[in-house]
């Protein structure tokens, strides 16, 4: 054999090893692209999923429901490519699809849930801020319009008004059933001051005008609980009863 051949051979071999390398490159790469697919479908179906099920019930409208559902309906299809023996998934889309076709008559059981503490008004606000977030990437990815998406953006800022007006509200009136007045005052003056900051506060005209009569009546009870009770046997009033009587006396002196 002579050394022209063999060169050829030893050349041809080390081509096949780097194409068969290449080959198992793009292979490779392909596996982990549709596994990172699937893992951020999965993650973005299981998100639209918490929000549809766990937004209270006061927040939730059949509209919002109807959203939820729909981006959950094309997660769903785009994994039955990278998921096709999943037969649960496709009895989810079945499913899915009856309930888009209702409508605006799609069943929301979502129950209410009152906004009592801190904890869970941040609760809440991660679960719209989560929602605005599927909206704006779903915008970008061209599953919704970017008109539609702007709909909804102003939604969720309507959404997070009412979590705070309901938030406020509560702790002021917790407080004042606590006897707690001041308190009660300071709650309620962060909400008509957060209302008085949007940029359309004459859409919550009604609320804020609720909140300021709950503001009046906890300004009137700190007020009230500030002045001594009549009975009050207090060295300031003992005082002022001394300074009347020693009046009364020169009084009766300079006219005596």
């Amino acid at each position: 054999m002579s050394p022209l051949v063999i060169t050829l051979l030893v050349i041809g071999g080390i081509f096949i090893l780097i194409a068969i390398a290449y080959i198992n490159n793009m292979v490779e790469n392909n596996k982990l692209e549709k596994a990172r697919l699937k893992a951020d479908l999965n993650d973005r179906l299981r998100r639209c999923q918490d929000i549809s099920e766990s937004m209270p019930g006061q927040l939730m409208a059949p509209q919002l429901k109807a959203l939820l559902t729909r981006l959950q309906l094309h997660f769903s299809e785009c994994l039955v490519p990278l998921d096709k023996k999943n037969a649960q998934l496709k009895t989810h889309i079945e499913t899915l699809k009856r309930l888009i076709a209702m409508g605006e008559s799609i069943p929301v059981s979502n129950p209410p849930q009152q906004i009592l503490n801190e904890a869970k008004a941040k609760e809440v606000r991660f679960q719209l801020e989560n929602l605005h977030g599927q909206i704006t990437r779903a915008a970008r990815d061209g599953v919704l319009s970017g008109k539609e998406a702007q709909q909804w953006v102003k939604e969720i800022q309507h959404l997070l008004v009412m979590l705070h007006i309901e938030f406020f509200s509560n702790l002021g009136q917790q407080a004042l059933q606590r006897q707690q007045p001041g308190q009660a005052r300071l709650a309620f003056e962060r909400g008509v001051q957060y209302l008085r900051k949007q940029p359309d506060p004459g859409r919550y005209q009604a609320e804020l005008q609720k909140l300021d009569n709950h503001l009046a009546r906890a300004n009137a009870m700190v007020l009230d609980k500030s002045q001594p009770a009549p009975d009050e046997n207090s060295e300031l009033t003992q005082g002022l009863s001394s300074l009347e009587s020693e009046d009364d006396w020169k009084k009766k002196n300079i006219y005596d």
